[in-house]
């Protein structure tokens, strides 16, 4: 195959594809029409671009601390650390924000995000440590009691000493925002057998996590932009940081999918695939940040960063160059995440306990169809679950959240930077957000499935006995019916009394439609088809 940054315009165009210059990644030549295209070859950048990107946002150091095992005993430390980490990075920006002293920033709006940002993070963190009793914890009773109102009894609790949480009181106008992140940690870890420790009140008394040594906060602190030239520094390269740290969530979470679906275990898998759907949407409010940031401050940035959307040709790019616009591109770990999403799809064979034909027949979206048919009763002698048919769902509802991201993506990055740095220079040139496009345009990620609901559809739109629309028809009608009624009450003057007798009359009506008689109809003999097939 060839290399794409070796493939020759003139050579495609013999093609009849149109050999242009892409501008999302400088010196790539590309279809106009990017139907045919390899679209991982087109999102594909150059190692220097990825060096480039990891450097600026210290991944180096941040892979180091996430495989790197502190507690090996702990198996689900992998998936955790990289999260915590994460909710330390927005403790960072929230007093990176307080710190500004641009009169011009949206404070209170910043402010806003984060704290709903910090909220998410502390919700998926709960549902990550659910039942996991083999974390690092300290007993409650050996720690001092922090929290005490007079007239009730003290609160067993821990305030981190490494935290950047820890130092939120200092700053004014803080003190409400820390107490509110406080009782989110509260509430939310009450479905964990353990809570944070980061200073909640712990009413119920249960272990603590040994934090700092698990987080390892000062470190994570580390890992930041210094003594940035222009203000906006830290919010880019942090955004970006808490991005990297959730892709390295979902990497985890991914791998426990596949194993759970080839132990047998769809409620674990489908669980792990609702938490990934999760994931994808807290990295698109990650990126939302970014539209708070200050236009012009911004811009200044792009520049210093060399984030360019267009080659400039002789321009040796150095170690500070990101290269194009759409720069989460760059990111090796959102690459390989949206990969395995796609390959998801291996697995519904395996789900399902129907080997896929090798010659493309239907075999698979057959029994896909008869399983969501028969709400996942037994089937041809074959006992099945309503577990596999929630996994399935929960496949395709992590394909939804991928391409919203993309999507998403796309518009976030025309509205920061402006439409007219997305467009071509010449009219068949390929921009940046068209060739992001692509990414959720793609046919579906998993046919089976879709088959299967396309002709469950089908069938039921042409059984000769469900008539289509009756049920919005009888509603209509009673509407109907009803505004008559009110209509009569009102001009009867005398017949107030008569109102429930008319509204009854109306009912029993309703109940002799032949719509309604047909749609009970359909209803009864449905249900007896299927208990007969739960039989």
């Amino acid at each position: 195959m060839e290399n794409y940054r070796e493939v020759d315009p003139h050579k495609l165009s013999a093609r009849n594809c149109g050999g242009v210059h892409c501008v999302l990644f400088p010196g790539t030549p590309v279809e106009v029409s990017l139907a045919n295209c390899d679209i991982e070859a087109l999102v594909q950048p150059s190692p220097d671009e990825v060096a480039a990107y990891e450097l600026y946002l210290h991944l180096p150091e941040l892979h180091r601390l996430w495989r790197t095992p502190i507690h090996p005993p702990w198996p689900n430390e992998g998936v955790v650390k990289p999260a915590l980490h994460s909710l330390e990075m927005v403790f960072r920006m929230i007093t990176t924000v307080l710190q500004d002293n641009r009169p011009y920033i949206a404070r209170d709006e910043w402010l806003n995000k984060l704290e709903s940002l910090a909220n998410m993070e502390i919700e998926l963190v709960s549902h990550l440590v659910e039942g996991d009793k083999k974390a690092p914890t300290t007993s409650a009773g050996s720690v001092p009691q922090t929290w005490q109102r007079s007239g009730s009894r003290p609160f067993v609790s821990r305030s981190s000493q490494a935290s950047v949480l820890a130092v939120l009181p200092n700053w004014k106008g803080a003190q409400n925002l820390r107490a509110r992140l406080l009782y989110a940690i509260e509430g939310h870890m009450l479905r964990a057998p353990f809570t944070l420790g980061l200073g909640e009140p712990n009413l119920a008394g249960k272990p603590l996590l040994e934090y700092d040594r698990i987080c390892t906060p000062s470190e994570v602190y580390a890992c930041r932009q210094a003594a940035p030239g222009n203000p906006e520094d830290h919010t880019l390269s942090t955004a970006h940081q808490i991005l990297e740290a959730w892709l390295m969530v979902a990497h985890g979470l991914l791998q426990l999918i596949e194993e759970r679906v080839k132990a047998g275990d769809p409620v674990g898998a489908a669980k792990k695939c609702w938490l990934v759907e999760r994931v994808w949407k807290l990295l698109l409010a990650t990126m939302d940040l970014l539209q708070v940031m200050d236009p012009d401050d911004f811009m200044r940035l792009k520049h210093e960063l060399a984030i360019n959307t267009k080659a400039q040709v002789g321009v040796e790019y150095g170690p500070n160059h990101i290269g194009g616009g759409a720069y989460c591109l760059r990111s090796t770990m959102l690459r390989e995440v949206t990969r395995t999403c796609k390959e998801l799809r291996h697995l519904v064979p395996k789900a399902v306990g129907v080997e896929a034909d090798p010659k493309g027949g239907p075999r698979l979206q057959e029994a896909i169809m008869e399983l969501f048919h028969t709400h996942g009763m037994e089937i041809s002698g074959i006992s099945s679950h309503s577990s596999v048919i929630h996994l399935l769902q929960a496949f395709q509802a992590v394909e939804v959240s991928v391409r919203q991201f993309y999507f998403s993506y796309q518009q976030l990055v025309i509205a920061i930077m402006g439409s007219g740095e997305y467009k071509g220079a010449v009219q068949t040139e390929i921009s940046a957000a068209e060739a992001l496009s692509q990414l959720y345009f793609e046919p579906p990620y998993f046919p089976s499935l879709d088959g299967a609901k396309t002709f469950l559809g089908n069938y039921w739109h042409h059984n000769p006995d469900l008539e289509e629309g009756a049920i919005m028809r009888e509603l209509v009608q009673a509407r109907a019916r009803s505004m008559q009624n009110g209509q009569h009450k009102i001009a009867n003057t005398q017949g107030t009394s008569s109102w429930p007798a008319d509204r009854d009359t109306t009912m029993k009506e309703v109940s002799k439609s032949p719509e309604r008689k047909a749609y009970v109809n359909v209803n009864l003999a449905y249900k007896q088809r299927h208990m007969q097939n739960g039989m």
